[in-house]
């Protein structure tokens, strides 16, 4: 086999690797999906002083939006505090203030917070609010967030046990309808709350806190060392550290908190470049506590595939640059190895693709809308895989970058004029996946010129995931474009997985 071929299968291998981790996954839910947390019960009497955190900054277009919702909150006023969290340098700030005095005079307690230094971004603002926090439990929610009014009533009994630190809502979706991306974005969130967390947290494993929609004992926060900013997932670091002194999370996937999806392709690329990035610098971190642990194998395992699985988006960059270069390599496709190969290609597709189906399925919708979607889902992740490659590899080296806040338009989620002031511009990179984009054009030129059929489904999808994700960086609508793609690209798996049925025949013969 030739160099090119091994060092391409060795990325195929190790992305096959997390593929059935997120299968076993999927097995793990499928055997405790009907356990629920034990409910309780407290008396009016006994309920907790809570503090309510609301991180923003520039936050001009929901600011308003979160605070009447907190301010709506059903929990007595004599145990709530409302802290705005504010480290805003337009007019947000002022916006704040005077609603502040406003809510203030009807009575309900909040309480405006601006710092003029952002150090530590995030996690800085919650430690320096947890200095004037009265509540022996604080709750968070970040500006994309609409608590609904039942929110305290139904998560703090969950603290009546004392080994609880923390208990997280699932969140819910505002505008998921608004664009094919959104739908998309809420597919792939919607796999990390009904499937991935139920899946951690009811087998003894451990899961995190996601930032907003949750509340901490504050006794739990100070055990575990407090917020600390030098990670861009302040959240996840909390959460391991946490969990490795012992305190129990709880995960409540009954009770949700609808949230506002990025609507713009330059602002989830964004998202998703802090939240990769994060995730690494965070396993730089917590792994070695984690592995000299007392803790079992199991959660050990399960701790070390959770943080690193962004590093999928380097292995696939493998895959994307070598795709030409094996497409041209003399090998002969009924050599049974090629056979196995194939074979473990499509299942791991058909694990990724179970995956989501089960996820919509427990989010109430059905089996064929997620199917439909499937190729275009799958097309997104890899346009990805540039922007998500780069995080991981600035984590890696050590790079530190600022904590680039997700913008947010308001108006339930719709882009509207006025919300243009929060947009970001493309990076560098978008002229990578638009050049990434005419390189797999040409590698379906040699697949066709070297009867290499078995290529063409998944050019198709590397080729519409960086056309889709370079040309909507560039201020460019192209979902019908994917969607086309998406459907060409289903038809050619579905004459992929026909070939791989009559090779495994001919191979049994």
């Amino acid at each position: 086999m030739s160099p090119i071929l091994l060092i391409y299968f060795a990325a195929v291998a190790g992305l096959a690797l997390f593929g059935l981790h997120r299968f076993f996954l999927l097995v793990l839910y499928w055997r405790v999906r009907n356990r629920r947390p034990q409910e309780t019960v407290l008396e009016e009497g006994d309920l907790p002083f809570v503090t309510l955190q609301l991180p923003l900054f520039n936050e001009r277009y929901v600011a308003r939006r979160l605070a009447m919702a907190a301010a709506r909150l059903d929990y007595p006023r004599d145990r709530l505090q409302i802290q705005l969290l504010d480290d805003s340098t337009d007019e947000t700030r002022a916006l704040l203030a005077k609603l502040t005095r406003r809510l203030q005079r009807v009575g309900i307690p909040i309480e405006h917070i601006h710092r003029e230094d952002r150090s530590g971004f995030k996690a800085g603002a919650l430690a320096e609010g947890l200095g004037s926090a009265r509540g022996s439990l604080v709750a968070m929610f970040d500006a994309d967030f609409i608590p609904p009014t039942e929110f305290l009533r139904k998560i703090v009994p969950y603290f009546k046990s004392s080994d609880v630190g923390m208990v997280q809502a699932r969140w819910g979706h505002l505008n998921r309808e608004y664009s094919l991306l959104t739908r998309l974005q809420s597919i792939f969130l919607d796999g990390h709350f009904h499937i991935e967390h139920v899946a951690r947290n009811r087998t003894g494993r451990f899961f995190n806190f996601n930032g907003t929609a949750g509340v901490w004992r504050r006794e739990c926060i100070d055990d575990a060392g407090g917020w600390q900013g030098d990670t861009l997932t302040e959240d996840l670091d909390l959460s391991y550290r946490a969990q490795i002194k012992g305190w129990r999370f709880v995960y409540l996937d009954d009770l949700s908190s609808d949230a506002e999806l990025p609507i713009d392709m330059n602002a989830f690329k964004a998202q998703q470049h802090r939240w990769a990035k994060g995730s690494i610098q965070t396993a730089r971190k917590i792994l070695p506590l984690v592995l000299r642990s007392s803790l079992p194998w199991r959660v050990k395992v399960e701790a070390v595939l959770h943080l690193t699985n962004n590093m999928t988006y380097l292995l696939m960059a493998i895959p994307c640059f070598l795709w030409v270069p094996t497409l041209s390599a003399r090998f002969d496709t009924d050599r049974p190895w090629m056979i196995a190969f194939a074979t473990a290609m499509a299942l791991t597709t058909l694990c990724v693709g179970t995956y989501h189906v089960v996820c919509q399925r427990a989010a109430g919708r059905s089996t064929w809308s997620t199917i439909k979607v499937m190729p275009a889902l799958l097309s997104l992740g890899i346009g990805l895989s540039m922007n998500n490659g780069r995080a991981v590899m600035e984590a890696l080296l050590g790079h530190r970058s600022p904590f680039m806040r997700t913008p947010k338009y308001g108006e339930g989620g719709t882009k509207t004029r006025r919300s243009f002031a929060y947009g970001l511009r493309h990076h560098w990179l978008t002229w990578l996946e638009l050049a990434l984009a005419g390189y797999f054009g040409v590698g379906l030129i040699v697949a066709v010129q070297s009867q290499r059929y078995v290529a063409i489904p998944f050019l198709l999808l590397f080729l519409a995931g960086f056309t889709y994700v370079g040309l909507s960086s560039l201020g460019r609508q192209m979902d019908r474009l994917l969607s086309l793609a998406s459907l060409v690209a289903c038809l050619s798996l579905l004459a992929f997985g026909l070939w791989v049925g009559r090779a495994l025949l001919a191979f049994a013969g």
